[in-house]
């Protein structure tokens, strides 16, 4: 059972970055693709980044290209995302997810595990 523990959300405006974080804990860390994902009011829960267990490959969604950056340290076994050029429809709890199985990648929100509750960030115009 993986326990994900978020950090690093808050208000900002548009223009300006955060950075989350992300600590993982219960699982062998640098076998499982780790990522991101965030949810607006009302809506689906989406995908936004994900990183190989290697850290070699990642991924991200059309509307963060170029502005986001995912990257982990397995050594302290955690997972980061930096946010610049944050805008107003980047707002939305993100979440901090775990692969289900090892050595696997995917976009689909159901084939992740989430263990925790999410860090609020909110941008204002």
């Amino acid at each position: 059972q993986v326990q994900l523990v978020e950090s690093g959300g808050g208000v900002v405006q548009a223009g300006g970055s955060l950075r989350l974080s992300c600590a993982a804990s219960g699982r062998t860390f640098s076998r499982y693709t780790m990522g991101w994902f965030r949810q607006a009011p009302g809506e689906e829960r989406e995908f936004v980044a994900s990183i190989s267990w290697g850290g070699g490959t990642t991924y991200y969604a059309d509307s963060v290209k170029g502005r986001f950056t995912i990257s982990r340290d397995n050594a302290k076994s955690t997972v980061y995302l930096q946010m610049n050029s944050l805008k107003p429809e980047d707002t939305a709890v993100y979440y901090c997810g775990q692969m289900t199985r090892a050595y696997a990648s995917s976009r689909d929100p159901y084939e992740w595990g989430y263990g925790g509750q999410g860090t609020q960030v909110t941008v204002s115009s």
